[in-house]
């Protein structure tokens, strides 16, 4: 129970670590950073979905790909629905995506970095949930530790662009670890239905990783494209995929 409550925590720490950046850093994190780190994020989110989530959910279902399939296609559609529903702004974009909405800048950009982190808190949840299933704990405690440190960057991602928006330094620290929160509260919520619906885990998994995939695809991928140094994301994206797939399998 002890590695359960701390694998469903790291997360959140992470992100309170990077957030707490912007107490060292005078300025914004310089271009060519902010690239490498955003990169570094969907290589790890990507060899997450792939390694921890849809292979476990295919094992699951004895080869089948229907659940993988079905429940991968319903973790995009969940999170284009949020994204459609909630007012939100990303880092860096001009313009508010959403219904309009009078909340202040800080609080969309908080409500965009919200619906990032919330398919990551859905992942470690179900990874958890499978041990009764034949998933380890070091496999979860894998993407704990994977999402961990990819949001250790995130977080600084985060606050950073708070500060520049004319917030005290502690508010932008507030803001960037809040909008952490939602991972543990993912998590549980998780747990809690995949308890209850058992058959339905290798549905969750692809579930999850549906929503990290529109994640990268729909946010991270087109940041990383935009502008100069667009290599660098290709190398962070490299490094970030590679440690996680290599994290998931020495400790799964």
């Amino acid at each position: 129970m002890n590695a359960v409550i701390i694998g469903i925590l790291l997360p959140l720490a992470g992100t309170m670590l990077g957030s707490a950046f912007v107490f060292f850093m005078r300025k914004e994190i310089p271009d060519r950073l902010q690239k490498t780190l955003l990169g570094f994020a969907s290589g790890v989110m990507v060899a997450a979905s792939v390694w921890s989530l849809l292979l476990p959910s295919i094992e699951m279902a004895q080869s089948s790909i229907v659940p993988a399939a079905v429940g991968f296609m319903a973790g995009i559609a969940f999170l284009l629905l949020i994204d459609e529903l909630t007012p939100h702004l990303h880092v860096g974009a001009a313009k508010a995506e959403g219904p309009k909405s009078r909340l202040s800048r800080t609080a969309m950009l908080a409500l965009a970095v919200t619906i990032h982190n919330l398919p990551e808190g859905m992942a470690v949840g179900v990874v958890f949930a499978g041990e009764e299933q034949g998933l380890t704990l070091s496999a979860a405690l894998a993407v704990s530790i994977g999402i961990a440190i990819q949001n250790i960057p995130e977080g600084a991602i985060i606050s950073m662009p708070m500060h520049a928006e004319g917030n005290t330094r502690w508010r932008s620290f507030l803001i960037g670890s809040l909008s952490g929160v939602v991972e543990p509260v993912g998590s549980v919520a998780i747990l809690l239905l995949a308890s209850a619906l058992g058959l339905a885990l290798p549905y969750l998994l692809a579930f999850a990783a549906g929503a990290m995939m529109y994640v990268v695809v729909e946010e991270l991928i087109p940041e990383t494209a935009q502008g100069r140094h667009t290599n660098l994301s290709t190398i962070g994206f490299a490094v970030g995929f590679v440690l996680m797939m290599a994290m998931d399998v020495i400790l799964g």
